[in-house]
């Protein structure tokens, strides 16, 4: 499992860009971590899937509300990740008014969400192998802080706990 100090492993995430600009074009563009990363403070933060009830009741409302918090707190950007596809995640985002506030990532082959070692095998309820729920903050591609989930809890990977780990 990934781990403090450890560097993000190389992977491409999806990300479905609603407006054309900044570059990004309509539809699914790859996002290479170690790029994107570089140089920059993230609060990472994965989930078990989109449009699930912790996720979209709790989860995101959480990021998208305390965006100028992080902002303030040095936080470059926000990143969701879940093990669905941009199309998925894109809909998602339009439907939790993400906007430009949470970079909704979608890790379709779990490629990410296996290299992290932070997988939940969720196959027994029809879900498959998905990513487990955590939060991180990443310091130019670096982990420097990581709240794990246990089995069916929403206790640590919540944006209050990763802001103040960002403010501290």
């Amino acid at each position: 499992m990934i781990k403090v100090g450890d560097t993000l492993p190389a992977a491409t995430l999806m990300e479905f860009v609603e407006v054309e600009g900044n570059g990004c074009s309509i539809g699914p563009n790859p996002v290479d971590v170690a790029k994107a990363a570089a140089g920059k403070t993230i609060a990472l933060f994965a989930l078990p899937g989109a449009f699930t009830p912790t996720c979209s009741a709790k989860h995101v409302p959480g990021y998208v509300e305390n965006f100028d918090a992080f902002k303030a707190a040095g936080v470059d950007e926000i990143w969701c990740v879940s093990v669905n596809d941009a199309f998925v995640m894109g809909a998602w985002a339009r439907d939790q008014k993400t906007g430009t506030k949470v970079r909704m990532l979608g890790d379709g082959s779990a490629d990410f969400s296996k290299a992290t070692g932070l997988t939940l095998d969720l196959t027994s309820r029809g879900m498959g192998v998905r990513s487990n729920r955590y939060s991180m903050l990443v310091k130019d591609g670096k982990v420097a802080t990581l709240n794990v989930e246990g089995p069916g809890k929403f206790e640590v990977s919540d944006a209050a706990t990763l802001l103040a780990q960002a403010k501290g």
